[in-house]
């Protein structure tokens, strides 16, 4: 297996999940979503499967140490490559995930780099079919009919938390969070910087040259 582990960084918005499908279904990779993860544990019945649901159940959040063991249980890092999205957040699960899963392993961050005020615009304009699940977006892929997918003609809607006050904030927290996260990758030279605002193909062309 030559393909390196990646670790894909961007803000909600920038086209991590886009792309993410495109390096399953072109290069092979398999995506670890930790959301995923969790279900699939649970409903195992395993001892750490009824250890999560008992978390979840008080209305907690998972501890780190349990996602990190959740990881640990299901990669297969010898012989899949990964994408992991969504963990880490922050500079302490960064340095967790290096010393406990992939120790020894060749891997990668990238970080899908974008003007926020941009990625503001665009989250404010994102707008997503009730039916087929198409999204779309009023400034860069607009419907035909503002409120109707192309698609299969149901409703659009826009997610609650896309308004613009909650977009701001949730980007300012991301901003504060991630700086760190790459200076830690940056320093072990294993950061590529792609810029999330050209084109999706263009995008997924860089990826391809990283990945190599």
């Amino acid at each position: 297996m030559t393909k390196p582990q990646l670790i894909l960084l961007g803000a909600p918005g920038s086209g991590k999940g886009t792309q993410a499908a495109r390096l399953v279904s072109e290069l092979g990779y398999q995506h670890i979503s930790t959301g995923d993860l969790l279900r699939k544990e649970i409903k195992s019945g395993s001892e750490l499967g009824q250890r999560v649901q008992g978390i979840m159940n008080t209305g907690g959040l998972v501890d780190d140490d349990t996602v990190l063991e959740l990881l640990k249980s299901n990669c297969d890092l010898e012989s899949t490559a990964y994408i992991f999205d969504g963990f880490p957040r922050n500079f302490d699960q960064a340095k967790a995930l290096d010393s406990s899963v992939l120790k020894g392993v060749e891997s990668r961050a990238i970080y899908f780099e974008i003007d926020l005020n941009m990625l503001a615009a665009r989250l404010v304009n994102r707008r997503t079919c009730t039916g087929c699940g198409e999204i779309y977006n009023l400034l860069s892929k607009a419907p035909q009919l503002s409120d109707k997918c192309d698609k299969c003609g149901a409703d659009l809607m826009q997610r609650k938390d896309d308004n613009e006050e909650t977009v701001k904030t949730r980007l300012g927290v991301f901003k504060e969070a991630i700086e760190p996260v790459l200076a830690h990758y940056k320093a072990e030279d294993r950061l590529g910087v792609i810029d999330a605002s050209a084109g999706a193909d263009e995008v997924f062309d860089k990826l391809k040259e990283i990945t190599r």
